[in-house]
């Protein structure tokens, strides 16, 4: 037993397992139930997919009964997964961001494990740094596979962009013919509505597991960057230099290019971000932090990675409540980020910018 644990120890034991087990809770009670009435959401679950009917409009028109959007902000579709939020952007860009970003984020990894060896995957700044190159890889695919559905598959034309033109053809014709070239107007346009209603449906259809699973990943990154780059130059540049966390131009590139290709992405990309994913994030914590429990405990390291995390010391449950609050301003600092996206952009590209929810 490489660990001493002390009667402090257990409040950091329940500190990091209330806050596992909390984000369990949530996350059922958003993904598995797949319904809040706060946000007024149906089926933005990753377990729970919408009945039959309600896939052919049911759904829809049950929901505008009620008063609940169609479209809830939790919800993923698959061409959200690969368009940008710029209108007239073509997929390609967002590809290439991607797997550029990919490479060259796994380019870093590599030359990290070469100078030092396997073991920097004991820092949170590895785990979060792989998990960035995990997401970029998903989106590659993801991104490669929507340029296929873009080139192959003519999409239709928009909902919205339909309903104007048949207007004015409606309008146009009531002035010069009779009402029986209006009644037969008025058929066409019912019969377009539902053409580009399933059309709509074909393109913009549910995400899936490995949509769902590319949005979670996004997620969990926002906050682990956010995190892992402010204590690393707040708290650990400034305080704990030595010669083992001694700044480098590698130490400096893992933990500035990790943010900024993350908001690169969040910049174009058109995924949503609602706040209550903030779980995944947390038990992402939760497992680094368990993982350097069970090293500890089985002897196979001595020292701790970062000193705030190591127990023994009467002051560690103090760090582990400081450290588990820090999450919220964390991942709110990024979701503030994309609130500012949807808000400002819009305003100052009125006939560019698409909102992302």
């Amino acid at each position: 037993m490489g660990l001493v644990v002390y009667w402090y120890d257990f409040v950091c034991f329940g500190i990091v397992g209330g806050a596992f087990l909390g984000s369990i809770y949530v996350i059922w009670m958003r993904e598995g139930a797949g319904k809040c009435k706060e946000d007024r959401t149906m089926y933005e679950s990753l377990v729970v997919t919408p009945p039959p009917d309600d896939i052919h409009g049911g759904y829809a028109a049950a929901a505008v009964a009620a008063g609940v959007s169609s479209t809830p902000r939790g919800h993923v579709s698959s061409t959200q997964l690969w368009t940008s939020c710029w209108r007239g952007l073509h997929p390609i860009w967002l590809l290439a961001l991607r797997f550029a970003s990919f490479l060259i984020m796994a380019a870093l990894l590599v030359w990290d494990v070469i100078i030092y060896d396997p073991s920097v995957f004991a820092y949170y700044t590895e785990w979060t740094f792989a998990l960035v190159i995990v997401y970029f890889a998903i989106g590659t695919i993801v991104s490669a596979n929507g340029c296929m559905v873009y080139y192959w598959k003519k999409p239709p034309f928009a909902t919205v962009q339909r309903e104007e033109f048949l207007r004015r053809d409606v309008e146009e014709s009531q002035s010069i013919c009779t009402n029986a070239m209006t009644f037969r107007a008025k058929e066409m346009s019912g019969t377009i509505k539902l053409q580009s209603h399933y059309d709509q449906e074909a393109i913009e259809q549910r995400a899936g597991f490995w949509g769902y699973l590319m949005q979670i990943a996004y997620q969990t990154c926002a906050g682990a960057v956010i995190i892992t780059d402010l204590v690393f130059w707040c708290i650990i540049v400034p305080f704990l230099t030595d010669a083992h966390l001694e700044l480098n131009l590698l130490m400096g590139c893992m933990h500035t290019l990790n943010a900024i290709f993350l908001l690169l992405d969040a910049a174009v990309n058109s995924l949503p971000f609602p706040w209550f994913r903030l779980a995944y994030f947390v038990i992402w914590s939760c497992c680094y932090v368990i993982f350097e429990w069970v090293v500890h405990a089985c002897g196979y390291s001595s020292l701790w990675p970062y000193p705030f995390l190591e127990l023994g010391v009467p002051w560690a449950p103090l760090w582990y409540f400081c450290l588990a609050v820090a999450h919220i301003p964390c991942y709110g600092l990024y979701a503030l980020l994309i609130r500012a996206k949807n808000s400002i952009f819009p305003r100052m590209f009125p006939q560019s910018f698409v909102m992302s929810f």
